[in-house]
């Protein structure tokens, strides 16, 4: 089974990049969006075979996710079921026979961390609804989670440590998670892999230059590690400041 993360950045905008040709060239059984900017009712795609699942922000234009799957979910929810995170459309879980995937988009902490503090909340409440998932099923978590982990995951860590993203807070919180029964897949099979990288800034050429984070994942209970085939980094691909992310595994 072949699954495939994107932050778009804007689903209108990539699709005028591209998107629908990415799409069809990477071929997944499952595609996740975040940071799709958009209502449902604003975008009509054309995806034969897909079922399509959108969770979108109360504020129009900002953030959202996306499930696109050939295979039908015995279920779909949108968010955590706590009201102070579900405003946002940041959350889609869809339940398989076999499995939970959990498509997310993790807040930013902005700017001289200004919602770090709120940041940290989202993080034990999210923590805990995948463990609570967890003990029902294995779990699939995949999306922009707005963190680099170690500073193997990025270009520049010295200079980052404090800023959103790369705080000692953030990649703490990182640690918890993996730390509770889940596998970062592209570290547990490239260990050492650097400049590997899925997001870089508009700014300084830094995509040209390879300036880059690697902040989009997908995480899996510890018990499908011997499930995982490959986990690729497509950096080829354009049409967003991220580009997609790919696990395929076993079930």
């Amino acid at each position: 089974m072949k699954l495939i993360s994107w932050n778009v950045n804007g689903l209108r905008a990539a699709v005028t990049k591209g998107f629908i040709e990415s799409f069809n060239a990477l071929d997944a059984d499952i595609f996740c969006l975040q940071e799709t900017k958009l209502q449902p009712d604003q975008i009509q795609l054309e995806l034969p075979g897909y079922e399509q699942f959108w969770n979108s922000a109360v504020k129009k234009g900002y953030s959202g996710t996306a499930v696109f799957t050939r295979i039908k979910p015995l279920s779909v929810t949108n968010g955590i079921g706590i009201e102070e995170h579900d405003q946002e459309g940041r959350v889609i879980t869809a339940e398989y026979d076999n499995f939970y995937l959990v498509c997310c988009y993790t807040p930013n902490s902005q700017r001289e961390l200004a919602r770090l503090d709120y940041r940290m909340t989202w993080e034990d409440a999210f923590r805990n609804y995948l463990l609570e998932l967890d003990k029902k099923k294995p779990v699939i978590l995949c999306g922009d989670l707005n963190v680099a982990h170690q500073e193997i995951d990025l270009k520049n860590p010295k200079t980052n440590r404090k800023n959103a993203g790369f705080s000692d807070e953030e990649r703490a919180k990182m640690t918890e998670l993996l730390e509770a029964g889940f596998t970062d897949t592209f570290r547990h099979l490239y260990p050492d892999a650097i400049e590997k990288y899925s997001w870089w800034s508009y700014m300084g050429k830094a995509r040209e230059r390879n300036t880059g984070w690697r902040i989009d994942y997908f995480i899996t209970s510890k018990r499908l590690d011997d499930k995982i085939k490959e986990a690729k980094i497509h950096q080829q691909i354009f049409g967003s400041d991220h580009c997609p992310v790919e696990l395929d595994i076993d079930l």
